[in-house]
């Protein structure tokens, strides 16, 4: 036998569905949001929803007539865009875009970046060093993991110049100049 529900828990329940639960079939998001460390879930929902535009884009190219000008343009023009954001290796073929999922932009975040040119050992360090203000792209100093890193751009992640890591790095490589010690 079960207790009459009382009138707040009647009105919580109303708002929840048992039958219809949607958190079942999210292993893969959990999974993804797990390998490269996303905090926000929103983030990995907004990548899911750019990444479908993108199919969906290409799609809607790719139902053009072969012999029309615009198909030509506007594949080059989509190809070049997602070859300099990084999300695609190459600009040869629009099947290409077809590839581009959520994990894609996931690898193009600032701390995947970092760990690939081997600023931090980890994910987990590379998302504390960028929290913390170590890091700059270009002049910015950026404190936002979520910040995706365009090809162009990787060329320019730097420490930021008043950050101890940096010091310590110089340190470990002998180039830290005297001038600096007096700074």
């Amino acid at each position: 036998m079960v207790r009459k529900l009382k009138f707040h828990e009647q009105k919580l329940l109303k708002k929840v569905d048992f039958i219809n639960w949607e958190v079942d079939n999210n292993l893969h998001e959990v999974k993804i949001l797990r390998r490269y460390r996303i905090e926000k879930r929103e983030d990995y929902t907004k990548y899911n929803k750019l990444s479908r535009n993108i199919r969906e884009l290409a799609q809607k190219i790719r139902d053009l007539g072969e012999k029309d000008g615009f198909r030509a343009q506007s594949t080059t023009i989509l190809l070049e865009k997602l070859y300099s954001i990084g999300l695609i290796p190459t600009k040869q073929n629009l099947s290409l875009a077809n590839e581009v999922s959520a994990s894609t932009f996931c690898r193009r975040r600032l701390p995947t970046i970092m760990l690939k040119l081997r600023m931090a050992p980890s994910l987990k360090t590379a998302t504390t060093f960028i929290e913390q203000g170590h890091i700059r792209v270009g002049p910015e100093i950026i404190t936002d993991p979520a910040f995706l890193v365009t090809r162009s751009m990787e060329d320019f992640i730097t420490w930021v110049d008043s950050s101890k890591i940096k010091q310590h790095v110089m340190n470990y490589n002998e180039e830290r100049d005297d001038f600096d010690l007096v700074v």
